[in-house]
């Protein structure tokens, strides 16, 4: 018999096949289209820019402050409307670095500081597509702005005597998303952001979570409200 040739099936087998037929299309139809969810312990947020979606995957397991952190930023909305303002572009691959966004210093937005949760307490690197949070000086200064990674970055990983950065989840969907973002022209900045702010911010329509039910947290939207008049 030469490779790629069929048996033609007889009698029962026949017959069986037909009744078989209409079940595996039933199957078949019934099946999710999208195969990619998270392992348990991890929450997916869909973040829905004028460059097209991005979908995360947040280790609530492995890193559960900074988790809850940017879901609450999420379920309140504190994200929507912000943009992303920065690209880091590696000066030896500049098709490698990292975007930031977020809040920016809008303290209406802004929900109290927590913990560092640093990668040498949760395990996760700052690997490519690794979503981490922005902080200033203070290890504990980390709120509601936060960075894509392009390519590996072990510098913002802890290690003896520096803190790092709190890396707690990872790109699923939408990295060509977040390249075209690296790519934007910029410039300006000052000390380490000079030269990497996004000249035309890219929009951050909106932030919401796709597993669980949204926890917000009560407290007042302040930037909803037009004090102007």
């Amino acid at each position: 018999m030469a490779l790629g040739s069929t048996i033609a099936p007889k009698g029962d087998n026949c017959r069986r096949m037909k009744r078989l037929l209409p079940l595996l299309a039933l199957l078949t139809a019934a099946a999710p289209a999208n195969q990619n969810v998270p392992r348990p312990g991890y929450v997916r947020v869909q973040i829905n820019t004028s460059e097209g979606p991005i979908v995360v995957a947040l280790d609530a397991r492995h890193a559960p402050a900074t988790t809850r952190n940017f879901l609450a930023y999420v379920d309140d909305g504190r994200f929507d409307g912000t943009v992303f303002y920065r690209a880091a572009r590696d000066k030896r691959n500049p098709k490698e670095g990292f975007v930031q966004g977020g809040i920016r210093t809008d303290a209406r937005r802004i929900l109290p500081p927590f913990p560092l949760e640093t990668t040498a307490k949760t395990g996760i690197k700052h690997l490519d597509g690794t979503i981490s949070m922005a902080r200033g000086q203070s290890p504990n200064s980390a709120g509601g702005n936060f960075f894509i990674t392009v390519g590996p970055t072990p510098g913002m990983d802890a290690r003896p005597g520096y803190d790092g950065y709190a890396a707690f989840g990872r790109v699923v969907a939408g990295m060509d998303t977040v390249k075209k973002i690296l790519a934007k022209p910029s410039g300006g900045g000052l000390d380490a952001m000079k030269g990497q702010m996004i000249l035309k911010p890219v929009a951050i329509r909106s932030a919401k979570r796709l597993d669980g039910t949204p926890k917000p947290t009560g407290e007042p939207k302040m930037w909803l409200y037009n004090f102007g008049g």
